[in-house]
């Protein structure tokens, strides 16, 4: 696996035809989440929803289906109006035939989880498509697949996807709180210790086949008759947007 994350899997950057065939092939669509927060001072503030879109883009690489690009949003917006937005953009993404939506949140707290879920539930409740949220390491969790907060896990996937955006010098050479707290808001392993690259590939390989295979279990888990990309054409007809 390599670093460079294909186009031909990003829905933004997908032509109707190539949209078309790949969702007939695989009806999954995985949406990213995540939001614009403090990840140290080494590391892009657009961290969380970078790291879970490099990771499906990944996914959808090895096993099909497309990527919409990233939802930047935090779970603590006012609820009563963030949760009929994202169930809409679900409603949309099965109105345009996909069989399975996957969203999953870069942002490791249980709230933004509920708010996928939340807002999956009336979209599959009919049962003609299937949908889950998760974390990106929810289904791959192990000693080589894991979280933190802009330490050694996702210093390494920004390193293995976004070298260029990532300054370890920025941290300097003196000794940092790995508490969360001021003034370096980090959490977990020393990064300037134990992140690589290296790490941060392995890291997105498993969680990327994690969530390729429950994509073909969520997939299997429906009707027969439902596993089909349910849309007569990607044309001005049938479809405008999403």
């Amino acid at each position: 696996m390599d670093a460079r994350l294909s186009t031909t899997v990003q829905m933004q950057f997908m032509r109707p035809g190539q949209l078309e065939e790949a969702a007939r092939k695989f009806p999954v669509v995985y949406v990213p989440f995540g939001l614009i927060e403090w990840h140290g001072r080494h590391l892009p503030l657009g961290n969380d929803a970078l790291k879970a879109h490099g990771i499906l883009v990944k996914c959808a690489e090895e096993y099909g289906g497309v990527v919409y690009p990233p939802v930047y949003l935090h779970a603590d917006f006012d609820r009563a109006h963030l949760l009929p937005v994202v169930t809409e953009l679900f409603e949309r993404l099965k109105a345009t035939g996909f069989r399975v939506i996957i969203g999953v949140s870069g942002h490791n707290i249980q709230g933004q989880i509920d708010l996928i879920n939340a807002a999956l539930e009336p979209v599959v409740a009919d049962g003609t498509v299937a949908g889950a949220g998760l974390w990106e390491v929810t289904l791959s969790h192990s000693e080589e697949s894991d979280t933190d907060h802009a330490a050694k896990w996702e210093t390494s996937n920004m390193m293995f996807f976004y070298p260029e955006q990532v300054d370890i010098s920025e941290l300097g050479e003196g000794p940092i709180n790995f508490d969360m707290k001021p003034p370096h808001g980090i959490g977990g392993l020393d990064p300037r210790e134990h992140a690589s690259a290296q790490v941060g590939k392995r890291n997105v390989e498993l969680a990327a086949d994690a969530i390729g295979r429950k994509a073909r279990e969520l997939l299997a888990s429906l009707p027969e008759g439902q596993r089909a990309f349910s849309l007569k054409s990607i044309s001005p007809e049938h479809w405008w947007m999403v």
